[in-house]
This record gives C-alpha cells, structure tokens and sequence, in this order.
C-alpha cells in the first residue's frame, strides 16, 4: 500500500516531473548550505568561546578557594578581577572526584552568594573533565549548556571555568530562521517561474501531442482520411524538434499509405461493382438456354435433364450472388438509397408470411407494438434485411426451433427523437463464438465446408444486413449463446412517427 500511494502521489506528466526535479534538486542545494553554514558558524563561535575562556583563566575558579565567598575588599585586585567576569561565567573547584565549590557571576556582581545548585549527574560529569585545558560542551541541568575548560590547580585541585552557550545557540538558531525563510522564499518563486518555464520550453511537444491525438481520433480502417495539420517544428538542433520532424515525417508517410489503400479500396470496389454488372447478363443467359432446353419436347436421356437442372440451379444461385455483389459495392461506394415512408410492421408481417411458408418446421411468433412503427428509407432494402434475418434463422437452426420477431420504438436521449428496433431471436444452437467477431463480414459462414445445398448461401446475408442498416443511419448488433441468438437492428424512426 504505501508503494502505491508513492506511485500515485509521484507526477505523472514530463512538465510536473521537470518542475518538481528543478524545485527538489534546489531544495537539496538550500539545505546544504544551510547545513554547511550553521555547521561552520557553530565551530566559529564555539572557537571563539573557549578563546574567552584561555582570557578568563583560572581567577574566577581560583577565587571559590575562600570557602565559597567572593574576596574581601582588602584583596582589591583580585576582587576587581571577579568582578570583571562576564555574566553567566560558571566557576568550580574539585579536589579529586569531588565538586568543593561551584559558583556562577549574576546580573550585580559583588559580595554575595553566588553558589550554583548541581545536580548529582552534574557533579559527576564535572569530575569525569579532563584538565586538558580544551573546552568541553555540557548540559547542566541548573544552569543549562555551558563550555567548559578545566586545567590544574597549585593546590594539586582542578579549577574549571565555563560560559554559557545560550548566545552561541540563540545565533544559530536566528540563522536558521533566516535561511529558512530565505531558502522558502526562493523555493516558492523558484518552483513557479521553472513551471512556467518547463512549460514555455515544452510548448513544441505539447504541439505534437495534440496533433497525435486528433490523429488518433480518426477512423483511419475505411475510406478517404484527411489528416490534420502537422506538428509546427521548432529549432532540429533540440530534442523537441528532432521529435517534432520525426512525427511530422511519420504522418506523411501515413498519409501516402492512407492515399494507396483508398485508391486501392476504390479500384476494388469499381472492379465489382463493374465485374458484377457485367456478370448478370452471361449468367441469365445461360440459366434461360438450360431452362429452355430442359422444355425440349422430345426425349432427353435423365443424366442430361440432372444436369440441365443442376445448371439452371446453379445458374439461379450465381444471379443472387452477384445482385448481393453488386448492391455492396453500390452500398460502398455511397450511392443514395431511396428515401420514402415505410411501414416497418407491414414489411415484417409479409416476412414472417413468406418464412413460414418457406421453415414449416420452425415456430413464427411475432411481438409488435400497437401502433405501426415507420421508419424513412428504401422499402425494398429493408425487405431484403428482413428476409435475410430470417432465412438466416432458419437455415442455420434445427426443425422445431421458434424464432421471434419483435419490433418496437426505442426512446432516445435527444427530444424528438426515437428508434426503431426490430429483433430477430430464436432459441437454437447459437453461433459459434470464433464466427461472432467476423459475422457480418463478407464471406463468413458458421461451417465452411458447407458451400452448396439449401443452405449452402455465399456467405454476403448478414454482410447485405449490416450495410443496408449502416446505410440508413443504423447499425445492427448479435448476443448469442447456446440456446439463445438475437440480431438486433436499429433505425431511425420517421418524424412522423415519433
């Protein structure tokens, strides 16, 4: 968990990274020297205490030998001497591990008690001092933090004298005041004028990275792509415009291979629409010469009537083909259906008609609205979705299965506006999931070893369903699972309707 909230609260985008790079990097900077000049202004001014503390000497410690008093004033020198200490200068004697006297200069300096209260952990880090003459910093607990220096009596005792360090560490900390606010300051301005910064210098590639997104938001599968403007480039010599003409050289190569494969995609779809045309009448011709043979009065042996037959089937069923053929590539090639009223409901209920007269076997039941639900379009193409619905349904389904036909108004999310939605369901098999993505293209059959007999089709129904639905404004959309399969087409309802 803390892993992951580290992941999350870390910036994500180039420009907050390089800002929070620029302020964490200076930040380490600021702390390091501050860090350097508190250190080395602590080793001055503490170098500078125990220098006052070699000035001070033995006196005051020395003084402390007369049972803890300050000298009388017969002893005129060295009572003036005391009383040139400063105040808070810390006096003691030991005589071997013992503390004798312990005294500290107040405020007045003069006759008076001036002993200084010590602990017993005091006592004894004032035994443990070496009497190396060199200053030692201790926390008294009376008094606070001192220097201390001890050296060596002429009475065979140790005289340490000390100053407080309330001084040094006032200074210090009004340092770090200072460098803290200072350093603050400077990280404040720093981090918005490097934002600001980052971001002027990044405005090439945030350029690039908006023109890559309108690109990424173009259908780039079909037809004619016009591709936006190129990134502007900037100076090559930068990481940004070697990124900015690398891009700009990608879309034109992307642009070319979009030119080719719509150049491609329109000689394809003129050369079947063209090769379909041209097909109609040859295979017309040769289903009328097998059918007008097959009435020849005279005898003919059977083999030769089988195969008369079987030409004059096969003749029928490549002139479908090439209708369907040749209705894609018009449907491709966006020619204009015709745009007329149509009454959806009476159109499904001569469907049905026609797919019981053709699936006795099978089950017809209907669901429809009250009302006549009319959609604006081509009559003809939408009779030929439905037929193709339904012989789809009952060539692939076993006898007995029931198939439902349901039409109805579907309420939009826009005012005035409703959809028709007419669903072809029945409880069969199923389509086979690895056939469910490539349905409605070109081609696809559930079993492709089946290629001639009653439901031997060519594979273009659903392909013909789909673009006559696209074709009108709709769509059409497949759920199916074992025992449940439902074709689902939407299309805009007439305003007259809605």
């Amino acid at each position: 968990m803390p892993h992951r909230l580290s992941r999350l609260s870390w910036p994500h985008t180039l420009r907050a990274r390089l800002t929070a790079g620029l302020v964490v990097l200076l930040a380490v900077s600021c702390a390091a020297v501050g860090v350097a000049a508190v250190v080395e202004l602590d080793g001055f001014l503490t170098g500078r205490l125990d220098q006052q503390l070699r000035g001070v000497g033995e006196r005051f410690p020395a003084s402390l030998e007369h049972d803890g008093r300050l000298p009388s004033d017969h002893d005129g020198d060295e009572r003036a001497d005391t009383r040139r200490q400063a105040t808070g200068t810390f006096g003691a004697r030991l005589f071997g591990d013992t503390v004798t006297n312990a005294a500290v200069v107040g405020s007045t300096s003069g006759t008076g008690d001036l002993s200084a209260p010590l602990s017993t952990g005091d006592r004894r880090e004032l035994a443990a001092m070496p009497a190396d003459g060199r200053g030692h910093t201790v926390d008294l607990s009376s008094l606070g933090a001192y220097r201390l220096m001890a050296v060596g009596g002429m009475d065979g005792d140790v005289l340490i004298t000390g100053l407080p360090m309330e001084p040094v560490e006032a200074t210090l900390h009004r340092l770090e005041l200072v460098a803290a606010i200072v350093f603050g300051a400077a990280l404040a301005i720093t981090g918005v004028a490097g934002a600001l910064w980052v971001r002027w210098s990044l405005r090439p590639l945030s350029r690039v990275a908006a023109t890559a997104t309108r690109v990424s938001e173009l259908p780039l599968a079909s037809g004619e792509v016009a591709l936006p403007p190129r990134a502007p480039e900037t100076d090559p010599r930068s990481e940004v415009g070697r990124v900015a003409g690398a891009f700009n050289r990608m879309l034109g190569h992307v642009e070319d291979a979009l030119t080719k494969r719509h150049a491609s995609e329109e000689r394809l779809r003129s050369f079947a629409a063209d090769a379909s045309h041209e097909l109609r009448t040859p295979v017309a011709s040769v289903r009328g010469h097998a059918e007008l043979a097959l009435l020849h009065p005279g005898d003919v042996p059977p083999k030769v009537v089988r195969a008369l037959e079987r030409i004059a089937a096969e003749s029928a069923r490549m002139g479908e083909m090439v209708d369907d053929l040749l209705l894609l590539a018009r449907l491709d090639a966006g020619r204009p259906l015709e745009r007329r009223p149509v009454d959806l409901t009476r159109l499904v209920l001569d469907a049905v008609t026609d797919a019981q007269a053709a699936g006795p076997g099978h089950r017809w039941t209907l669901e429809l609205s009250e009302e006549p639900v009319r959609v604006t379009g081509d009559g003809h193409r939408l009779q030929q979705v439905l037929a193709n619905l339904l012989a789809n349904a009952r060539l692939h389904t076993p006898a007995g299965t029931t198939v439902t036909v349901s039409l109805e108004y579907e309420d939009s999310e826009e005012p005035d506006k409703a959809t028709a939605v007419l669903k072809v369901h029945d409880d069969g098999p199923g389509v086979p999931p690895e056939v469910q993505p490539g349905v409605f293209e070109r081609f696809t059959r559930a079993d492709r070893r089946r290629t001639e007999g009653p439901g031997g089709g060519a594979g273009l129904g659903l392909s013909i369903v789909a673009a006559v639905a696209e074709a009108h404004g709709g769509g059409v959309t497949l759920d199916s699972s074992p025992g449940s399969t439902t074709f689902a087409v939407r299309l805009p309802a007439s305003s007259e309707s809605s």
